[in-house]
């Protein structure tokens, strides 16, 4: 006898027998116009519980009347399949989150829609994971963005909101930056082109208009070769960190400028003395009107006024603060330049002036002037040093060389040298190898010029054995000193 089929001719159609809808990995139903739940497989019924003689609405979503903008009636009407997010409650009361395929079901394929099939996946577990995903997404304590290859934000996290606004659908340049254009060197287009990781120091503006800070690093969102259709962009405020930095640097300047003054006001006083002195040997010739005195007089006035408007000057220009103008420079070419100045000044005292260059050291961005102020002033200095040794073969090497990352320049001579005391005092207070021509700010703005590259410099020396003075130039913060120089020219350039 064979097995009786549902009652109606439309359930005996191939599409619903038993063992079709078993088949199928999803939680599958027949609904009618009624709402009538007419068949389902065994794995709807695992998941929402018994079915037969109830309505769709009280199987899903446990209600007694039919759903607000139902779309399985609106496959009855317009005969479209379509694919929804639903919520609804499952067998044991909880929220079930799960995906619908709606198709129209018919006896031909002109004839009206008898049924409608659901097939339905639960994606509870992956709403959850989505759910705590946002969440980490948005909580996570740095900017995280995802572009297009238009560079277009089309996801961003809270954080990124905060700071520079809800600016999904904008361009990335125009949010960060608050540009027209594309920045230069820029770490998404790099990753877009290679698809590699990158990484970059960046200075954007916040939607309050603040100066931030980051570091940004780009990955590739792609499966195995397929073309970077997306790039996510992970950014670390460091804001904070270079106004401490800054302040750092600046709190040292300001600590040698303080320690200075009592050295300024023992050199302007004697100096002043030497103003009196010229002073007073002007007004004793006009008073015996006796012109070699008047001249001898004035002469000592003019040197001593140059002094003090020399040293006033040079201890401005020390105290007052200022960002290096960096751009790419070959340390061997400023090297170079320092030794043919002083090449025949050295020679003239029978010293021997020499350059010991690394080859085909990389370009650097430096402050040209600052750098050239820096190595004038050393290489003076072991000039001087070797003036007041008695020893022969004296000599001052100025040298250049990568290490560790570092850019370095050394000045080493076999001069005179230096004790443990004037060794501790040469960054804290005037100090000068020559005599009552020097202002003794040279190595204080050496220091200074060095510190706004973001180095140090370090110093050897022992007496009667010479001084090695090393310029200690990390390359990451002159590539950061770098772009925000080229990050206050395109300000400038917009303003």
């Amino acid at each position: 006898m064979a097995k009786e089929e549902p009652a109606g001719d439309q359930l005996a159609q191939p599409w619903s027998r038993s063992a079709l809808l078993e088949q199928m990995p999803f939680n599958v139903a027949i609904i009618g116009r009624d709402y009538d739940i007419a068949q389902a497989n065994t794995l709807f019924a695992e998941h929402f519980g018994e079915w037969q003689g109830k309505k769709c609405y009280q199987v899903y979503k446990k209600r007694n009347e039919p759903c607000p903008n139902c779309n399985t009636m609106a496959t009855f009407v317009d005969g479209l399949v379509r694919v929804t997010d639903e919520v609804g409650v499952d067998q044991h009361g909880r929220t079930a989150h799960y995906v619908v395929h709606s198709a129209p079901l018919r006896n031909s394929p002109d004839g009206p829609i008898e049924y409608v099939l659901e097939m339905s996946s639960d994606v509870t577990e992956t709403k959850r994971w989505q759910q705590e995903y946002q969440i980490l997404f948005d909580r996570v304590p740095c900017y995280i963005t995802v572009i297009d290859e238009d560079f277009r934000i089309i996801r961003a996290n809270e954080a990124f909101r905060e700071r520079f606004g809800d600016a999904q659908g904008e361009r990335c340049y125009e949010i960060y930056k608050k540009r027209k254009r594309k920045c230069n060197n820029c770490p998404a287009r790099k990753t877009f082109k290679d698809g590699k990781l990158h990484k970059s120091n960046q200075t954007g503006i916040s939607s309050s208009g603040e100066k931030t800070s980051y570091i940004v690093t780009t990955s590739p969102l792609t499966r195995g070769e397929e073309k970077v259709a997306h790039v996510i962009e992970i950014s670390t405020d460091i804001t904070e960190t270079r106004k401490l930095q800054q302040e750092m640097i600046d709190a040292e300047r300001l600590a040698a400028v303080g320690q200075t003054v009592a050295g300024l006001a023992h050199s302007v006083k004697n100096i002043l003395m030497g103003v009196e002195g010229g002073k007073y040997i002007v007004s004793l010739g006009l008073e015996k009107n006796d012109r070699e005195m008047i001249t001898q007089g004035w002469e000592m006035l003019s040197r001593n006024i140059d002094k003090t408007t020399a040293l006033v000057k040079n201890f401005l220009s020390f105290a007052k603060g200022r960002l290096p103008l960096v751009r790419l420079v070959d340390p061997n070419a400023v090297a170079l330049e320092i030794v043919d100045l002083y090449r025949e000044v050295a020679r003239a005292s029978g010293i021997s002036l020499r350059a010991e260059l690394e080859p085909n050291i990389k370009v650097a961005p430096l402050d040209p002037d600052g750098i050239h102020t820096c190595l004038t002033n050393l290489v003076s200095n072991s000039i001087d040093a070797c003036e007041m040794s008695k020893k022969d073969n004296r000599f001052v090497v100025l040298r250049t060389k990568n290490e560790k990352g570092a850019l370095i320049f050394e000045v080493a001579d076999n001069g005179e040298g230096m004790d443990y005391e004037i060794k501790r005092k040469i960054f804290t207070t005037f100090f000068t190898t020559k005599g009552g021509e020097g202002t003794g700010l040279g190595l204080l703005t050496t220091r200074k010029i060095v510190q706004e590259h973001g180095g140090k410099i370090i110093v050897r020396s022992k007496k009667t054995e010479g001084s090695r003075f090393r310029i200690v130039l990390p390359r990451k913060r002159l590539a950061d000193l770098l772009a925000e120089s080229k990050a206050r020219a395109e300000k400038t350039k917009t303003e």
